[in-house]
């Protein structure tokens, strides 16, 4: 089988009000890291204030604070400053977002064994969740 180091990484910009992640969603992340289904290759905290401002804080700031300190990142910095700017503008004024970038350790299992069988991810695409749920419960509706 061919062995990658890494799999595919995934950007996720989970949104939040205020300047901080909830207990939940920061227990999520933690849960699905110390089960092995995820690998925190990077985290940034995005926020917008009332007059529009976006500020930035690295993952060096909020692990502490956000309980994480015993998780150390991968490759810190992966997600490019262009990127983290052009997903802060998707954020209203007055609320923040982590922005994650994550290593599904399954997929990186699937595509070890599409390579070694010779096979070539061309292309993926996600539904979010909210949209396979929503027309899924219309289907069984109707």
């Amino acid at each position: 089988m061919a062995g990658f180091e890494y799999g595919p990484v995934e950007l996720y910009l989970v949104g939040f009000e205020g300047d901080r992640p909830d207990d939940g969603t920061l227990e999520a992340i933690a849960e699905l890291i110390e089960g092995g289904e995820i690998r925190l290759i990077d985290l940034l905290v995005i926020s917008r204030d009332e007059d529009g401002t976006v500020s930035f804080t690295d993952w060096e700031d909020v692990s502490e604070e956000y309980g994480f300190g015993t998780i150390e990142l991968e490759v810190a910095g992966l997600v490019a400053d262009e990127d983290a700017q052009e997903l802060a503008q998707g954020l209203p004024a007055g609320t923040s977002g982590a922005l994650l970038a994550i290593e599904l350790q399954w997929a990186k299992r699937l595509a070890s064994k599409f390579a070694a069988s010779g096979g070539v991810v061309l292309r993926t695409e996600r539904i979010p969740a909210p949209v396979v749920n929503a027309v899924l419960a219309e289907a069984e509706g109707e």
